[in-house]
């Protein structure tokens, strides 16, 4: 993984640009919404998958943590116009999720399934399930939407925006690598 060649100093200097790189452009993809009753729709799960799939488990799983720690603290980070606890305290399933997405991914991305677009759409894919499960256990049993509702605003309206969302971020990070990887 390109983000953990450098040691030493400059190693821990480059995780830390990385990590805020990272959490600005979620913050920039939570602001690119579509406004829907229970969870808007972003485009923050194709940044946490890219995320993670660039960064590696390690790093991408701390960045994605990095920033719902930014939230939680007050930054107005999220999709709504708030930051704070209260984003957390709602539909946070799907924020949660971000972390178990980002960790997946990079696992298998540190595993060669970066090496193929199509390997990479799979990994992708199954961070959208992990992003998804997540959003839909919470909406239907913490909020106690029940299963059907939970099926209907928090998982149908979402499943072809996902596959988009796959297919842009493993066509993405290959030329993204090679990007890094010439200036690096």
């Amino acid at each position: 993984m390109w983000p953990q060649r450098a040691g030493g100093i400059s190693g821990v200097l480059r995780s830390v640009i990385l990590v805020a790189l990272g959490t600005a452009l979620l913050t920039m993809s939570a602001k690119v919404n579509l406004p829907l009753p229970y969870v808007p729709m972003t485009l923050q799960t194709l940044v946490v998958l890219v995320i993670g799939a660039a960064y590696g488990w390690r790093l991408g799983s701390v960045t994605v943590m990095a920033y719902l720690a930014e939230g939680a603290l007050g930054l107005p980070v999220f999709a709504g116009p708030a930051g704070g606890l209260a984003p957390l305290l709602g539909p946070a399933g799907y924020l949660f999720g971000f972390v178990a997405a980002a960790f997946a991914t990079g696992w298998l991305s540190e595993r060669g399934w970066d090496r193929s677009v199509a390997w990479l759409f799979l990994a992708m894919g199954l961070g959208h399930v992990l992003i998804l499960a997540a959003g839909f256990t919470w909406l239907a049993f913490g909020m106690k939407l029940g299963v059907e509702k939970a099926w209907l605003v928090g998982i149908a309206p979402f499943l072809a925006a996902s596959l988009i969302k796959n297919a842009l971020g493993a066509a993405l990070v290959p030329s993204i690598r090679r990007v890094l990887d010439r200036r690096g």
